[in-house]
């Protein structure tokens, strides 16, 4: 793989951009791997990168049934954060924020990040209370962040009605090293560095069957042919529920789809990341000037990667509160990506009841800032054959003995 730099922008412009190179092989599926990962999102690309480059496993392949990154890594409002209340999750998310921290030198591609800081109001007096809890929690696990108050919010983000007479901001938990990266990027960086490494990202590869024998997993069938492995881990995001079904289980998982939507152009307004949690709206500025707005989940199971007219209004309406100079905004686009939800609003990062089959799923809305972390973990489960003491704590069977990481209540949104 060349690297990218300077130099080899000024060489290839010499060239008329001619000696550049596929970032990533797109191989033919060998008959058998070590390892089979499926889903090519951010943290299929991820585990197979981990595990590759900590582990030296190499004759792996990711399949992915569409096209690289065309899940919810690329239907998401790229928030990064870690301020959560629960050690659990304050844990694999501060690991995952600060891999986020120099992840473009260490896969040689620009994922953009842009530690712009992470503003979380509070407008209840119910949040209030949450949100001073949890910067005590933060502060004992190591993470900064701070309770602030609403002169200082006015200070982080100008625009913003601190006055509102439905929903006043009575403080808010500032993350300053929080902010955005570029969703295609971070998969494209993880695709191009693990490609390098070996690893086969085989697209348009459908899985249809989980072959398996009295000794555990042995292969899964595609729309390529059968392909043979020694571990399987499906990280699928909302289609964990089928491809468990498929290996004869079920997993404590419902699909739904959540929406976003991103604006006409404007002037910079803000340059920060603000989630409004009691209206279930959150907002941020895009390179390009957008301003990418995050909705609501659907109240019903499906499958759908398209936007509801409701949640957009509802939204839009309680953050033009908020933000009054939104209001002769025109919206651009609108989407939906399909999320899966666990009982407790955290992940599941364990072994399956198949040997030799893994699963990590259960993200819900807060898929995106996890990947690093997220794929480290679960490379590292894959390559022991359990869990570390990273994601040990997200295993299945917490459902089974009580141990539930309850982040809904927690942090009073599963963002």
């Amino acid at each position: 793989m060349k690297r990218y730099s300077a130099f080899a922008i000024a060489r290839e412009a010499a060239r008329h951009h001619t000696g550049w190179e596929r970032a990533w092989a797109s191989p033919a599926p060998k008959d058998r791997y070590e390892v089979i990962v499926v889903g090519a999102g951010g943290h299929g690309l991820a585990t197979a990168y981990y595990l590759a480059k900590n582990h030296g496993i190499r004759n792996v392949a990711v399949l992915e049934k569409g096209w690289m990154g065309g899940g919810n890594t690329g239907r998401n409002t790229t928030i990064i954060r870690s301020n959560y209340l629960q050690d659990e999750s304050a844990a694999i998310f501060e690991k995952s924020r600060s891999l986020y921290e120099t992840l473009s030198q260490k896969l040689n591609y620009n994922i953009m990040f842009s530690p712009r800081g992470v503003l979380m109001l509070a407008q209840t007096e119910h949040e209030l209370r949450a949100w001073k809890r949890t910067a005590h929690a933060n502060r004992l696990a190591g993470i900064k962040s701070e309770f602030v108050s609403p002169r200082r919010i006015k200070d982080i983000v100008k625009i913003i009605e601190t006055k509102g007479p439905r929903y006043p901001v009575l403080g808010g938990l500032w993350q300053p090293r929080g902010g955005t990266a570029r969703h295609d990027a971070v998969a494209w960086g993880y695709a191009r560095a693990a490609s390098d490494l070996g690893v086969d990202i085989i697209q348009q590869c459908e899985v249809t069957g989980v072959d398996r024998d009295a000794s555990g997993v042995t292969g899964v069938q595609t729309t390529k042919g059968a392909i043979k492995c020694a571990k399987l881990c499906i990280v699928v995001a909302g289609s964990s529920g089928v491809l468990a079904e498929m290996a004869g289980f079920r997993l404590p998982v419902e699909s739904v789809a959540l929406q976003a939507l991103v604006s006409e152009p404007i002037k910079p307004v803000m340059d920060c990341v603000v989630m409004a949690n009691t209206v279930h709206g959150y907002m941020s500025q895009s390179d390009k000037g957008e301003l990418v707005i995050g909705g609501g989940a659907d109240g019903y199971n499906n499958y759908t990667q398209r936007g509801s007219f409701q949640h957009i209004e509802e939204t839009v309406r309680a953050l033009i509160e908020t933000f009054p100079l939104i209001s002769r905004l025109k919206m651009l686009r609108q989407w939906g990506g399909i999320v899966d939800m666990t009982g407790d609003r955290s992940p599941i990062i364990g072994k399956t009841p198949v040997p030799g089959m893994f699963v990590n799923c259960g993200w819900g809305t807060g898929g995106f800032k996890a990947i690093p972390g997220s794929g480290w973990a679960t490379a590292e489960m894959v390559a022991d054959g359990a869990p570390r003491a990273l994601a040990a704590p997200f295993s299945l069977d917490r459902f089974v003995e009580g141990r539930m990481i309850d982040e809904s209540v927690a942090a009073a949104v599963a963002h």
